[in-house]
């Protein structure tokens, strides 16, 4: 059987790399750097639409407080050695064609161990509510490790994806195991984007993992996140980490959500009751989506990093905190949600490698409470993150969601003493 494996991941890799050589597409790799961008796209001949770094406010530059101390770039790749690539596909406009568009989805791409990724970490999974889907997380929860990258696209692109990361893992020898179990996960975009039309392509996951960079991390409309809704407004791609203090151990926690839930009269900021102060207010500019829930616009995916040297089972114990941070802006995991959460430590480097025993350090029980605290406070300000840096979107038929006004926000946090 692992031979047959072996033979139809080559011939992937084959198919992969024609496909790539002979298709031209008009999409955004969002990277950190320009020249890696530019040697990318000429490698893959596609021509790009945009690239670097965006600039766009964050919650915290609005005036919103959020509990705890954040790393210096306020987003997953605090992490030392943590890379994120996004592949953002935007095109057409108008009635829905299936196998045309208009087209709003993508991929963004997480390198748990950028300089090693043929190396696994060790990693715990949970589901809040399952009506989702994350790919390879038998093996995570049999092994305890997470081999490779993790991997975040539309619902309907998941097997797409997942082979496109085998055939990358193949191709630029970064698999630990003669055979791949990759971990992708997915949330719904069919009320802006075709979703039925399959355009998300094995090149645009080369693409997302091979511009996959540490620093800033762009967020709302990109990726994975391009045709996410959450809480009512336009959502998507969102980021933070916490730094623990000195006697806590130092550690660091990142998180990075594919947010895509809830509704407009739940949300939640700073204790603020947003949603429902916007709904209240008569002759608002900020329109209701026809449905607060377009049909199957649940889930959120998580997925929390940290370089405090935690086992499987302690990893799985971070995951379940995320849910308290989901709890904290409103959601409340509808039956419709696939609200899937990974959680995965960078140290104990060589730790699945070593024979015939490993050595490795593990933090004790009793100094993971400030670790959780982190996952959630880090979980809840990666959300309105995402809320605050999506715009306004037309997709498919006309379908728009409209961003969260920032002045409206303001001026209602204000009127709640807490600007």
């Amino acid at each position: 059987m692992r031979i047959f494996k072996k033979r139809a991941v080559h011939a992937l890799v084959r198919s992969a790399s024609q496909t790539r050589l002979r298709r031209k597409e008009v999409f955004h790799v969002t990277t950190r750097s320009t020249l890696p961008m530019m040697l990318l796209l000429l490698a893959l001949v596609l021509v790009p639409a945009t690239g670097g770094a965006q600039n766009k406010p964050r919650a915290r530059d609005l005036g919103i407080h959020f509990d705890g101390t954040p790393g210096a770039l306020n987003a997953i790749t605090d992490v030392a050695g943590i890379r994120v690539g996004h592949t953002t596909l935007i095109r057409g406009e108008g009635p829905l064609t299936v196998g045309e568009g208009p087209v709003r989805t993508g991929v963004t791409a997480i390198m748990p161990r950028g300089e090693h990724p043929e190396e696994p970490v060790f990693a715990g999974w949970f589901a809040l509510n399952g009506n989702g889907e994350m790919t390879g997380t038998t093996w995570v929860e049999e092994s305890g490790f997470l081999e490779g990258p993790i991997v975040i696209t539309n619902t309907h692109s998941v097997g797409v994806v997942r082979d496109a990361v085998i055939a990358w893992q193949v191709e630029r020898g970064a698999a630990f195991q003669p055979w791949s179990l990759p971990v992708v996960a997915e949330t719904y975009d069919g009320y802006l984007n075709d979703i039925n039309g399959f355009h998300v392509k094995p090149e645009h996951v080369f693409a997302a993992l091979d511009s996959a960079a540490t620093g800033a991390v762009a967020e709302g409309n990109v990726g994975g996140g391009t045709g996410m809704i959450c809480m009512g407004f336009k959502g998507g791609i969102g980021t933070s980490s916490r730094r623990l203090g000195e006697n806590a151990g130092s550690y660091t926690v990142g998180v990075l959500v594919q947010a895509n839930f809830g509704g407009r009269t739940q949300l939640r900021i700073d204790g603020v009751p947003v949603g429902m102060e916007i709904a209240r207010q008569s002759g608002s500019e900020v329109p209701f989506p026809e449905d607060d829930h377009p049909a199957g616009g649940g889930s959120i995916i998580i997925a929390i990093a940290t370089d405090a040297p935690l086992l499987p089972h302690q990893l799985k114990r971070l995951a379940r905190r995320a849910s308290l941070g989901v709890a904290r802006v409103g959601g409340t995991s509808h039956n419709g949600s696939g609200d899937i959460f990974v959680a995965f430590s960078t140290a104990n480097l060589g730790a699945a490698s070593a024979e015939p025993t490993a050595e490795v350090v593990v933090l004790s029980n009793s100094r993971i409470t400030r670790v959780f605290e982190a996952t959630v406070q880090a979980t809840e300000e990666a959300i309105i993150n995402a809320i605050i840096a999506a715009e306004t979107m037309v997709g498919r038929d006309g379908n728009r969601i409209e961003a969260l006004p920032h002045d409206r926000l303001q001026e209602i946090m204000s009127r709640f003493n807490r600007q």
